[in-house]
Order: C-alpha cells, then structure tokens, then sequence
C-alpha cells in the first residue's frame, strides 16, 4: 500500500492495524481514579457485584487506549487526527485487566469539500480483544487535508 499523507491517497475499503496493547489492572484503576471514580473499575470486590460480574475498564478509558492506537496508525500520514464528531460509538463488551487489545480501521466513506482545500474521511475503527472479540466500535468524522494544488 503506498503512503497516505493527503486525503487524495485514502480510497474506500482502505484498511489499517494497530500494534497491540495490554491493558493491566493497575491501568484500570489509574484511570477510573482520575476520570470514572466508580466501583466497577476501582474495586474488586463490588465490582463482582455489577452487571460486570468484576473488575472493568471505564468505557472512556476504552475510547482513550483506541485514540492512542488510532494516532500511533497514522492513517492521514503527517496530518493530527481532527474531528468534527464521532459516529456510531459503542462499548460492545467490557475489557478485563490483562486483555490484550488492538485497533482495525476501515475507510468506509470520502467526501471531498466544495469549498475548502480539505475532505471528510469516516474510517469504521474496531478494537478486538486477544480473542478477536470486538470490544469497542467508532466512527469519527475526520478532516483530512487535499494535496496543494500546483499552479
């Protein structure tokens, strides 16, 4: 596949992979400290308690892991991964201490813009579980830059 760096490379059914992450409990709970203080990512114990039946990630951690493995991708080459919102978002299953995830992106929708010198791409992003049990799906809608033109 040759490089992306403007949204004129991108094509639709362009697929990306993502290294792998493993997600440890010391990571669940650092995160729900900070951001989602809630029993089911902090305590073991009443974790089993929750629908959860233990220990889970917060699903906004789940969403931040993904964001990190989308950026490290670098599907739009040099360009920062820009949005103008997010499109079909769902935590599909919970993710344990010691899952090991990684992210796949599909390019399901181009839209070049009439006006400026930009487009919108909408990649499908997956993350699967080492199990390949899908954990998490999500659609941003992204502003990817157009080749300059050459006058």
């Amino acid at each position: 596949m040759a490089p992306v760096e403007w949204f004129d490379d991108l094509s639709i059914g362009m697929r990306f992979r993502s290294p792998e992450v493993k997600v440890t409990e010391a990571d669940i709970k650092r995160f729900a400290a900070e951001f989602d203080p809630q029993p089911m990512h902090l305590d073991d114990e009443a974790a089993k308690k929750t629908l959860f039946g233990g220990l889970a990630a917060s699903g906004w951690h789940t969403a931040a892991i993904a964001m990190n493995l989308a950026v490290q991708i670098r599907p739009f080459g040099p360009h920062p991964l820009i949005g103008m919102g997010v499109d079909g978002l769902r935590w599909t299953l919970p993710v344990r201490a010691d899952d090991v995830l990684h992210l796949e992106g599909e390019v399901i929708s181009l839209t070049p813009s009439k006006t400026k010198p930009q487009g919108i791409a909408l990649v499908k992003w997956t993350m699967l579980n080492q199990r390949g049990e899908e954990v998490y799906t999500f659609t941003p809608i992204a502003i990817v830059p157009r080749r300059p033109q050459v006058s």
